[in-house]
């Protein structure tokens, strides 16, 4: 005789549980760009509340002239996570243009600007030859050559660029200065010039189409006749060239360089770039994001330095971020 079977009873906690996190899922996808604002706006009234002075033009002035040069080089990262790929070698970069960018300021700060942005172009070319046509992996392409810029520079540093620690004035005014009654960083506005370009490249041309087809299914559109390879290495030169104008705005907030010039940002420069909502498999994201995640970095960085907290916790906290929200991105995406 068969036992009789019965019906598991409902556990109304658990539903409603399941209904949140659908909700809280839904109004992510939908308005992601409104959770990161309304994220910026509480951490910047805490942090004004741990320090009264930071509700301030000056306070508000000093977060803008550190979020520049990293939402530059979150964009480089932004373009590379879209394809599927990273650049390990972006902040060596950066410093590697400063330097010589410093090593020609007494030619002309146009000179210096034009030597610098040439490090960047070679270097990611290079970048990008490794990756889309020897295939090497981009973790290891681009860590390799960031160790190889850095022996370089280390030994010229000793010989040919010796001395050459001091950037042009008009680089120190562009990298640290302001204007309208010292409000405005002119580093900003050259950031919003570079957002409104990336931005328009990623929404609206062809090559930003390309970009995310490839993140998405780069087979189906090698089918589809695409000099991947060739798309590939563009993208890894825009990345070297968008390095190097950070690293050269970080040259001019400083005043000098040395060889630990853009060290610190590399971490924040992938995890504006993930909080944003750029997919760490590519195909998924944009620059929008990618700029608040930098302002949003900027503000935990000056909170962080209210309480005192030094270089290694901000690395932690840095690195936190990336893993929770790596994790909670592939999360939603697989039950997408």
């Amino acid at each position: 005789m068969s036992q009789p079977t019965y019906a598991a009873k409902p556990n109304p906690s658990k539903a409603a549980e399941a209904g949140l996190t659908a909700r809280v899922q839904a109004v992510m996808a939908e308005y992601p760009t409104l959770i990161l604002v309304v994220v910026l706006v509480i951490l910047f009234l805490a942090t004004g509340g741990i320090e009264p002075n930071y509700l301030s033009v000056s306070g508000v002035r000093n977060t803008l002239l550190q979020a520049a040069p990293l939402g530059i080089l979150a964009g480089a990262q932004t373009i590379l996570l879209l394809t599927g790929g990273i650049d390990l070698s972006i902040t060596m970069i950066a410093t590697a243009s400063a330097y010589v960018a410093a090593n020609q300021s007494p030619n002309g700060a146009l000179i210096a600007v034009l030597f610098g942005l040439t490090v960047g172009l070679i270097a990611g070319s290079a970048n990008g030859v490794g990756v889309a046509v020897f295939r090497v992996n981009p973790l290891i392409m681009t860590l390799a050559m960031a160790g190889i810029l850095l022996g370089l520079f280390t030994a010229w540093t000793q010989t040919i660029l010796q001395g050459s620690t001091r950037v042009h004035e008009l680089l120190r005014m562009a990298g640290g200065g302001a204007f309208f009654d010292n409000r405005i960083p002119y580093s900003v506005v050259v950031w919003a010039v570079v957002a409104v370009i990336l931005i328009w490249l990623l929404r609206r041309s062809g090559w930003g189409r390309l970009i995310y087809a490839i993140g998405d299914n780069e087979v189906a559109v090698r089918l589809a006749g695409v000099r991947v390879w060739q798309v590939r290495i563009s993208a890894y030169m825009v990345a070297g060239v968008l390095g190097s104008i950070g690293g050269i705005l970080l040259a001019g907030r400083t005043g000098a360089v040395d060889l630990q010039l853009a060290n610190a940002f590399l971490l924040p420069s992938i995890a504006a770039v993930v909080i944003g909502g750029t997919s760490t498999f590519g195909g998924v994201g944009g620059y929008t994001g990618t700029i608040l995640g930098a302002l949003i970095l900027s503000v935990l960085n000056s909170m962080l330095t209210f309480l005192n907290a030094g270089q290694a916790i901000q690395q932690m906290v840095y690195g936190a971020i990336v893993l929770a929200l790596a994790w909670g991105y592939a999360g939603l995406t697989r039950r997408g």
